[in-house]
């Protein structure tokens, strides 16, 4: 028969286990959203007289703001 302590242990390892994912998770997401807001400053650091190459920065900056948004 299980104790209360042999229940909390039991527990217990499950919560952090699912505490490791949830940090690692939370890493993978934050690595992911740096990446996209370096992507978004190299964008803006571009400058282009050529109105195609223009919208084409301007639809990629909409596309990883969007991208930010999404990841919160």
């Amino acid at each position: 028969m299980a104790t209360a302590l042999d229940r909390s242990v039991e527990g217990g390892a499950d919560s952090d286990e699912e505490k490791r994912r949830a940090e690692q998770r939370r890493r993978v997401k934050e690595r992911r959203k740096q990446a996209l807001k370096l992507q978004r400053e190299n964008i803006l650091s571009q400058k282009t007289s050529n109105p195609a190459r223009r919208s084409a920065l301007e639809s990629a900056l909409a596309q990883i703001e969007a991208q930010i948004h999404a990841i919160g």
